[in-house]
């Protein structure tokens, strides 16, 4: 059954792998032997990459702003045609907290060009060379916001409903040609994201009594779910937005 698991001999791209839930699906997909390929903002992905090199397994940093959609697009063109990537995970994203009417046009194209328009079309480079030889995981990090609205974050709710869309619409593509596409939807973690939630007394305790399992999730959390979608334990796995919640969702 390990074997099922097992991603010795392959290569996963993660974007935005510097700290949080990229950094631990890094060093989830490293520990399950997969070598690596991080895509982020300059500086930021040092000490993952030390990480993951102190595991014993080959390592590639590569500079990009998941905003700059012509630079995604040729840096996800250049990777994928001199690296065999089989496991693309979809992590990068930003979030903007302010009364809806107050969010200027330009901070909310912001979100949705990180976390929705980048992600496509960095799967759509990736995911063209995966269709080519006829097989490949794309998994990209939604949230519970995919399913809720939230308070004050209109644009990240938008962006991450989105994300669920497209996840769903490349399953129906791709599926049959041998490439499973997936999401992740994280719980109320510890990550820089959730730092205002955490730190306001009313709104953090508010969260914990609604979670079953009676506390905030780690980024750890979020690595088993990663390594099951990137490898064969989850070859008909197709479209599903997979829930890391604590139990939230059940309440």
């Amino acid at each position: 059954m390990s074997a099922l698991f097992d991603l010795t001999g392959r290569c996963a791209a993660v974007t935005g792998a510097g700290r949080g839930l990229g950094r631990a699906v890094a060093l989830g997909l490293a520990g399950a032997g997969a070598d690596l390929v991080l895509l982020g903002r300059p500086g930021s992905q040092t000490s993952t990459e030390k990480e993951i090199r102190d595991l014993g397994r080959d390592v590639e940093v590569v500079e990009v702003d998941m905003a700059d959609h012509e630079a995604v697009q040729r840096v996800g063109a250049e990777v994928a045609a001199r690296r065999e990537v089989e496991v693309l995970v979809n992590n990068a994203g930003i979030i903007d907290r302010e009364d809806s009417v107050d969010v200027e046009a330009e901070a909310w194209q912001r979100v949705i060009d990180v976390n929705l328009t980048g992600l496509f079309l960095l799967s759509q480079r990736f995911g063209a060379a995966m269709l080519e030889r006829g097989h490949g995981k794309v998994v990209n990090i939604a949230s519970l916001l995919t399913f809720q609205g939230g308070i004050r974050v209109a644009s990240y709710a938008a962006s991450k409903h989105g994300v669920a869309g497209v996840t769903k619409a490349l399953a129906n593509e791709w599926a049959s040609r041998g490439v499973q596409v997936n999401a992740i939807a994280p719980g109320y973690m510890v990550t820089d994201n959730t730092t205002a939630l955490r730190e306001d007394p009313e709104r953090s305790q508010a969260i914990l009594e609604r979670i079953p399992a009676g506390r905030w999730g780690s980024a750890e959390d979020i690595a088993g779910a990663a390594v099951f979608l990137s490898s064969r334990a989850s070859d008909y796995v197709n479209g599903h937005v997979l829930v890391v919640d604590g139990g939230w969702m059940a309440r």
